[in-house]
């Protein structure tokens, strides 16, 4: 069976709060690990009014202690916003207060606009372009070879699994040379999904972590018990990625009855093209589309995102998924 898990925004609904936003985060937790879910990441992003998930590490501890075997991690860690010492650091206390149960996926963009990462940045001087010898740095930290000349305390030694992400073919290729696991960010960018999957599979080399390769896939979900209603939720989504676009606020929008006059027809197009992925409908509607990208992609594990107005309506989506999964 595909496994399956979930990636988490920690949205900020219209009207509400990051404490309201966190603390609905520890419940999806709850409910993800009670329905089989794999893993719960959450993904590291800055200066977005509507996302509470900047202090990513923070979080992660706030989710762990509300868990209790689900493995809890970033997806990711945008990596040239931090030195590599910084993060073994931060990701070997996870390990200390949560062991075994600790992934760390690395990303090279930074999660936000150049204005926001010039202020992230001030002093590190990062671009992304360091990314493959600041993964060997932080590899060599919780390795706690020597090669350093550092020991990170916490994070010498620690059992945490690192990822590498991607939404083009850098990270395949990384992944591959590193014989790590591959996360594609196909939930908002599935254009180069199948080539990158080759990429990385063609030329994966085997390593103490990996005897063969790993796909993950990331999937938009919008599930409901009928298609009227997973469409109708689905507008809270679509103004979303309207509002990205438009560099607008992102706090999470309630759904509405029409789209229409809400976005140009451009605008339409560029938001079906970021959500190619999605997987919008009722159940029985979500296991065709799922069953057709598991043959197409062999996937190993998808990861799915769901950023709903309503709370009850995210428990929901997941509940049905999980039937989907499991059946």
């Amino acid at each position: 069976m595909t496994a399956y898990s979930l990636l988490d925004l920690v949205p900020i609904v219209q009207g509400g709060s990051a404490a309201q936003a966190l603390a609905n985060a520890a419940d999806l937790a709850r409910h993800a690990e009670s329905l089989g879910f794999t893993r719960y990441w959450v993904a590291e992003h800055h200066g977005m009014e509507g996302i509470a998930s900047a202090a990513t590490a923070v979080v992660i501890a706030h989710v762990g202690a509300a868990t209790a075997t689900i493995r809890v991690g970033a997806g990711g860690i945008m990596l040239p916003n931090h030195s590599p010492l910084q993060v073994a650091e931060a990701f070997g206390t996870l390990d200390a207060l949560f062991p075994g149960r600790v992934d760390l996926g690395l990303g090279r963009a930074p999660g936000s606009d150049q204005r926001v990462a010039a202020a992230i940045r001030r002093g590190l001087g990062g671009d992304g372009n360091e990314f493959p010898q600041d993964v060997l740095e932080l590899q060599s930290y919780f390795a706690d070879d020597g090669r350093t000349g550092v020991r990170a305390t916490p994070g010498a030694g620690a059992d945490v699994r690192l990822w590498i992400l991607g939404s083009s073919l850098f990270g395949a290729q990384l992944a591959a040379a590193l014989g790590l696991p591959y996360a594609f960010a196909s939930h908002f960018a599935p254009r180069f999904m199948h080539e990158a999957i080759r990429v990385y599979r063609n030329h994966f080399k085997p390593s103490a972590v990996l005897d063969k390769p790993y796909v993950m896939l990331g999937v938009p979900l919008v599930a409901a018990d009928t298609d009227e209603q997973a469409d109708y939720l689905a507008t809270s989504v679509y103004q979303r990625i309207l509002a990205l676009m438009r560099g607008q606020s992102l706090v999470q929008r309630p759904p509405v009855k029409t789209m229409d006059g809400l976005w140009l027809p451009h605008e339409r197009e560029a938001v079906g093209d970021f959500l190619g992925l999605a997987m919008v409908g009722s159940p029985q509607k979500i296991r065709a589309k799922l069953e057709v990208l598991i043959e197409q992609t062999q996937a190993d594990e998808l990861i799915f995102t769901c950023d709903l107005y309503e709370h009850a309506d995210r428990l929901h989506s997941y509940e049905l998924l999980a039937q989907v999964m499991k059946g």
